[in-house]
């Protein structure tokens, strides 16, 4: 480096904090020093290739890139201006008529914001902007209401209004083992053990761990499985030919079916994670260990899942306080 850029440097240290001097390094550069090349500018949609890039390597799932695919390139065809330009203002402005227009719920737009987040984050992590300007756009309050869970009456309905083999297996499943439906729908039949009441998942970014079931979806499972007759190796499958492996949307569509005709509101296959999750804290396994068969790297969204139960609040009071 030219030797009076060293001297500007040494001198402005004591004026300016490091972003800053790294900033003023650069400018200097630049536009004073005759054997730097000149970076190539990169385009907007460039920088979000290479987050998803970035994201698809850290191991996020198609689900999730496409996600944060969807919600960049919509902030990026609003703010037209190059990414090192835009401002938090413009952000917050962005997210306010975003809401007004949608009409959508304080979580939609606190979902969009964190997005929006995780890709300046890293835009500023691999040094192509000093600062995000999404530092000082804080996480959105929303109102925390008490989800419910389902009844063990509500269960037995379901369970004696199946129609088919495979939705009693599944809906046992879902209930005693507290999994995904995304989770359930990539399972094969090889993944299950009869003997030890078990099975291998992979939840989010491919992490492996092993779940449990009861006696009651053994059963429903093998009765399943002998009734099938397809060489699929998927563990559940459409009832009809060419019998393909069941998705998402096929599970919960059959599972909100089944709720309407019984009159159950908001019945969907993440209510029954919720409810085992409930269920286990309730009986008293260490939170710890629920969060593991759930799945959770933070014992944090474990303890949002579970709802404790009043009665049993009141019950220890009585006995540890009163």
């Amino acid at each position: 480096m030219d030797e009076k850029l060293v001297s500007i440097l040494n001198e402005m240290a004591d004026y300016l904090n490091i972003a800053q001097m790294k900033k003023l390094q650069e400018v200097l550069l630049k536009n004073l020093s005759d054997e730097t090349p000149q970076k190539e500018e990169i385009s907007n949609n460039e920088y979000l290739k290479m987050f998803i890039d970035a994201k698809r390597i850290e191991g996020c799932s198609m689900r999730t890139l496409s996600y944060y695919q969807v919600t960049v390139e919509h902030l990026l065809s609003q703010i037209t201006c190059p990414i090192r330009k835009i401002t938090t203002d413009q952000i917050r402005c962005y997210l306010a008529n975003y809401q007004k227009r949608n009409n959508c719920s304080k979580v939609t737009v606190d979902n969009i914001r964190r997005n929006i987040s995780s890709f300046f984050s890293w835009l500023e992590e691999e040094d192509y902007i000093l600062k995000s300007p999404m530092r000082r756009i804080h996480k959105i309050k929303t109102k925390q209401a008490v989800k419910e869970i389902i009844s063990d009456e509500i269960i037995e309905r379901l369970r004696d209004n199946c129609k088919c083999l495979r939705d009693l297996a599944m809906i046992d499943l879902l209930y005693s083992t507290g999994i995904r439906v995304g989770e359930l729908v990539g399972l094969n039949i090889s993944d299950i053990n009869f003997e030890e009441r078990e099975c291998v998942v992979y939840g989010k970014g491919d992490k492996e761990r092993r779940v449990y079931f009861d006696a009651k979806a053994k059963l429903h499972l093998q009765n399943y499985i002998e009734s099938r007759v397809d060489n699929n190796p998927a563990l559940f499958v459409t009832l009809d030919a060419p019998y393909d492996r069941i998705k998402i949307s096929g599970v919960e569509i059959r599972i909100r079916e089944l709720g309407r005709k019984l009159d159950i509101e908001k019945i969907h296959p993440h209510k029954f994670r919720r409810t085992m999750a409930t269920r286990a804290i309730d009986k008293g396994m260490p939170i710890e260990q629920v969060q593991k068969i759930l799945g959770h790297s933070q014992i944090d969204t474990t303890m949002k899942y579970a709802i404790v139960n009043q009665n049993n609040v009141k019950t220890s009071h009585r006995r540890y306080i009163a």
